[in-house]
């Protein structure tokens, strides 16, 4: 069974426009106040307490009042999305520590438009931080339960929607933060079926022995160099009445990368269970789909396996052939990712999706040319391109569209295969793997690639404060909240 668990809290909206929450019940409240209003708010009752604080600079500003603890922030709604969310993190930590089951939020000096994003982002943040992640210490603790929220004044909220996010990124995070001797291939496929039964999602898994009769051989490559029944493309199904539009999923599921004959040195290998982290947010965002019961069907895959050296193990210079029958010369079998995802975007492909995403921690490439702040995003639909970039502030989770133009396919032509796996030597490899992935595409079909170099960030990234942030969940949900399935 899969060991993450959450309760989401009741969230109670108080009409109350009072900037005075000392008697919301709650046994610690925050209070975000615009920075507009800083002066004005310190001479009211609710900010006379917090004089002293501001007068010696102690950060965050925090009093006790009538027994409940009290925490101040300031915040300018006009500030760029990124330091907003940056600001909204540092004023939920002090709550996210405490042990109180009631926490209550209240706003200050905000428009109704203003107001109510900060407050859906502030109740998203708490949240986020409450969230459970795995811990093996002897003396390893969770957060506290949280039972209630009471926040105010009572904006319009999709807190269906906003609670479905937390939950599917929640998941995500989860899913990573897992060691491989936790989470392995086997493992993994055990808990997404616990999963999808859980959920009442179908489910349908090709092992090994099934994907060698279709001719999935980019796949069985990378899977060969560990012990034989391990790996599998797993396929979930959601399907919601009246569903009248198709998502395809499509998560890399690389449990351990050793980089295999290719292999990882120098340290390179230490943080490696992260590298299936595309995969989890694939299962965490069709978890928020599911949850917020959005009117779309659902195809999700996953393609779950290993990296590592052994006598069966795939070697530079092979030939494999993939799924489609695309023959690929392999150049470097720590270029896994690309190849498993080959075969699962033919396979997803084939159920004419009217938008295909896929989620991936694919290439050093990327996140040298974005760090972690951002992840890199491709497509086949270049007029999306603006959408993407406001889509991923307005998340919290930034993007940043790189070409795809045919003659980058210089870099993978084979003398004697279909395809080079990838470039031999120094190459803008984020760009060469996403026209690599391209083959295996129909240009029919939307398509959406996401190089996730945002997928681990210190500090964190939107709502959450975590190093390993889930990045993509939030992302996708804000794409079809903004554009359903995008314009196809």
């Amino acid at each position: 069974m899969l060991d993450f668990r959450f309760s989401a809290p009741s969230i109670v909206l108080l009409d109350r426009a009072s900037d005075d929450v000392a008697d919301g019940g709650a046994e610690a409240a925050l209070l975000l106040v615009a920075e507009s209003e800083r002066h004005a708010f310190f001479d009211s009752p609710a900010g006379r307490p917090f004089a002293l604080a501001e007068q010696i600079a102690a950060s965050p500003l925090s009093c006790r009042r009538d027994g409940q603890y009290q925490w101040l922030c300031f915040i300018d709604p006009k500030a760029p999305a990124a330091e907003r969310y940056r600001r909204l993190r540092e004023a939920v930590a002090p709550l996210a520590a405490l042990k109180s089951g009631e926490l209550a939020l209240h706003l200050h000096g905000f428009v109704a438009d203003e107001g109510a994003t900060l407050a859906e982002a502030l109740l998203g943040a708490l949240l986020s931080a409450r969230i459970p992640m795995p811990g093996y210490q002897r003396e390893a603790k969770g957060p506290a339960p949280l039972h209630r929220v009471t926040l105010s004044p009572a904006y319009p909220l999709p807190l269906d929607r906003l609670l479905a996010e937390v939950e599917g990124n929640g998941l995500a995070r989860y899913l990573a933060a897992m060691p491989s001797s936790e989470l392995g291939a086997a493992s993994y496929r055990q808990r997404v079926r616990a999963l999808a039964e859980q959920e009442g999602w179908q489910w349908q898994e090709l092992d090994e022995v099934e994907l060698a009769r279709r001719g999935a051989g980019a796949f069985l490559a990378v899977a060969s160099g560990a012990e034989a029944g391990q790996a599998a493309m797993v396929r979930l199904r959601y399907q919601p009445p009246g569903a009248r539009r198709k998502l395809a999923l499509v998560g890399k599921g690389i449990c351990h990368d050793s980089g295999g004959y290719s292999l990882k040195v120098g340290g390179g290998m230490y943080g490696m269970h992260l590298d299936m982290g595309g995969s989890a947010v694939a299962l965490g965002t069709l978890l928020a789909i599911s949850r917020a019961g959005l009117p779309v069907e659902v195809e999700c895959w996953l393609a779950i396996a290993e990296n590592h050296i052994g006598p069966r193990a795939y070697r530079p210079g092979d030939l494999v052939r993939a799924y489609d029958g695309t023959t690929i010369e392999v150049v470097d079998t720590d270029a896994e990712g690309r190849m498993v995802l080959a075969d699962a975007l033919s396979m997803a492909a084939e159920g004419a999706p009217d938008l295909l995403i896929d989620y991936a921690t694919l290439t050093g490439a990327c996140k040298r040319a974005l760090g972690s702040r951002y992840s890199g995003a491709f497509t086949n639909r270049p007029a999306w391109f603006s959408e993407l970039i406001e889509a991923g502030q307005q998340a919290g989770e930034r993007i940043w569209p790189f070409p795809l133009d045919e003659d980058y396919d210089e870099s993978l032509k084979s003398e004697w295969a279909d395809l080079l796996q990838c470039a031999p030597g120094a190459s803008c490899d984020h760009i060469d793997a996403a026209r690599f992935l391209q083959h295996f595409v129909p240009a029919s079909i939307p398509w959406l690639h996401l190089d996730l170099s945002g997928f681990r960030h210190k500090g964190g990234h939107g709502l959450v404060a975590s190093e390993i942030t889930g990045f993509g969940v939030r992302l996708t949900l804000t794409l079809l909240a903004r554009q359903p399935l995008l314009s196809c």
